[in-house]
């Protein structure tokens, strides 16, 4: 039997993601222990260890690690920081638990997984969705064998967020984001979609900033070819006024579709088989079925610590759909097709995923 640990855990960044963060260890609290917060807001960090019962905080992750033993720090700062903090978590030979998107370009995350394999110690990424009970399934091989090839599919990230968003100042700006809705909204759903379908092949995309306050984007649209040939649309937007996250996938011998907003049940997954008929099979609970959330993916990755294995999401994972996003980008400011491994060192949107520059009009719209 693998032994179970309890681990020590910390929070870096105590903004509104971290909660969620917090109440996934509350609920997990027999296998691991929050003994320390982050912030460089005093007032904010000493309100959240109140909050969740954390017994030290700090206003620097170096006083942190210097201070508390430690086997996992989750990092729930702007994207721009979470790079160099997961550096100094793999020099202090503890684990990072990165939010997404795990950093601002292909560049930071090759220098990152350059560091991970010197120190020896994994990287994770959180991307919650791909632990819900109906993707398990979709990826496992007897479901993927009665499902048939998959064809065409459909990822929509279509949410809201309105001028008030923007004024916290790290937000929408391409030096601390990194992106709009394609990095910091929409990844989580064709992350999911990547994670079923594997490997992309060919992407073209436009992008535009339609209303926001913002440097970057507020929508991205994109055509991909998989591996496998099935062709898929994905669409993210920042300016949906009834917001949804959408994912069809549509296989040789059955339709399968999920509708949510920011997280999902079994409950929330349709399949239809030929002639209409309805597939329960697939979407009906198990036993133990989890839902996606940052619960699931914690109960995962303390599982794979017990076992001494790499973490769920590894970094190298997450590489997929970070270089998707920046292909998106690519395609979108630079024009043309962008296959994998274009975007390579010495190329505009390997350093940075606004590349050559977003071609907005003084007017805020893009230009056609």
């Amino acid at each position: 039997m693998v032994p179970v640990n309890t681990y020590r855990v910390a929070i870096v960044g105590t903004g509104e993601i971290a909660s969620e963060h917090a109440a996934a260890l509350r609920r997990l609290s027999d296998r691991a222990r929050l003994v320390g917060a982050v912030d460089v807001d005093e007032a904010r960090v000493a309100e959240f260890a109140r909050r969740w019962d954390v017994p030290s905080s700090f206003e620097a992750l170096t006083r942190l690690l210097a201070s508390e033993t430690l086997d996992v720090v989750h990092i729930c700062t702007p994207p721009s920081t979470h790079v160099p903090l997961a550096l100094e978590c793999l020099s202090a030979g503890v684990v990072p638990l990165l939010e997404k998107p795990p950093a601002l370009s292909l560049e930071q995350l090759d220098a990152l997984l350059d560091a991970e394999r010197r120190s020896g110690v994994p990287v994770a990424v959180v991307f919650q969705h791909r632990f819900g009970g109906v993707p398990v399934r979709l990826r496992e091989a007897p479901t993927r064998a009665a499902l048939g090839r998959p064809l065409v599919a459909t990822c929509n990230t279509l949410w809201f967020r309105d001028d008030e968003y923007y004024a916290t100042p790290w937000r929408g700006s391409w030096a601390s984001e990194g992106g709009g809705p394609t990095m910091g909204h929409g990844i989580h759903q064709f992350d999911l979609l990547l994670s079923i379908l594997g490997d992309w092949q060919l992407v073209t995309a436009l992008a535009g900033r339609q209303s926001r306050p913002t440097e970057t984007e507020d929508v991205s649209a994109a055509v991909v070819r998989f591996a496998n040939g099935a062709i898929a649309t994905i669409l993210n937007s920042l300016v949906s006024i009834r917001e949804t996250s959408y994912l069809r996938i549509d296989y040789e011998n059955a339709t399968v579709e999920l509708e949510h907003l920011y997280g999902y049940t079994d409950a929330d997954w349709r399949v239809t088989g030929l002639d209409g008929r309805a597939l329960p099979a697939l979407t009906a609970s198990r036993e133990g079925a989890e839902t996606s959330s940052h619960v699931s993916q914690l109960r995962a990755v303390l599982d794979a610590l017990d076992r001494g294995d790499a973490p769920p999401v590894t970094l190298a994972d997450s590489r997929r759909s970070l270089e998707l996003a920046a292909a998106i980008y690519a395609s979108a400011f630079g024009g043309g097709a962008i296959r994998p491994g274009d975007i390579a060192a010495g190329t505009p949107f390997y350093s940075s995923m606004q590349g050559t520059g977003a071609p907005w009009l003084d007017a805020g719209r893009q230009d056609g």
